[in-house]
């Protein structure tokens, strides 16, 4: 009788740890926030470095239980070797180079697992310079994306990392994209607002 008494109670125990993870998980899966769409850059909201000279810029993004697919599109303003009316420099007779997603002309595209594991891929164009990718979501439902590249340049080898904060605003038609990034030439940092495009 005490055996099936003690073994009843190990049950109820079980059973009531149970659902409170089970209720914990719903929790949090209700604060995933879908980040997906067409989103366009609106240039004239956005604060900029001068190393970030963007004339226009789209995202299409994915999103699944497992991951975020970010295809970018990013449009440089032109330079003159004398540098524009903002101040911005030109290297070496040229436009600077960004390292991140975004920050050189063409399309880019970087998928995120979104179980919290870093993910490894390789930089086109820049042998040996392979990108480690986390992905982690808050408790507020805001995004945090990290990139890391560590590639060998003519001092050795070098580290370029971003992090980014992805936060949906008004109801969703706005995305706050608040990115750092620290490399060699030093740490910038900027915020990006996009809408959804319909």
């Amino acid at each position: 009788m005490k055996k099936t008494t003690i073994l009843t109670a190990l049950f109820c125990l079980l059973l009531s740890v149970s659902a409170v993870f089970a209720q914990e998980k719903a929790a949090n899966q209700a604060k995933t926030t879908n980040f997906a769409g067409n989103w366009e850059l609106d240039v004239s909201k956005s604060k900029l470095t001068g190393r970030m000279p963007i004339e226009s810029m789209t995202m299409n993004v994915t999103q699944t239980d497992k991951e975020l697919k970010v295809e970018s599109t990013t449009k440089r303003t032109a330079r003159t070797e004398a540098g524009d009316a903002k101040g911005m420099e030109v290297v070496n007779g040229g436009a600077r180079r960004g390292g991140m997603m975004g920050g050189m002309n063409g399309t880019q595209t970087v998928t995120y697992s979104l179980d919290g594991k870093e993910t490894k891929v390789e930089t086109p164009g820049i042998p040996g310079a392979d990108a480690t990718l986390q992905a982690k979501f808050e408790k507020d439902g805001k995004l945090n994306l990290s990139s890391t590249r560590t590639f060998s340049g003519q001092m050795g080898e070098m580290t370029a990392a971003t992090k980014e904060t992805w936060e949906l605003l008004d109801g969703g038609k706005t995305l706050k994209v608040t990115r750092e990034m620290n490399s060699p030439r030093g740490t910038q940092s900027s915020e990006m607002i996009f809408t959804k495009k319909q």
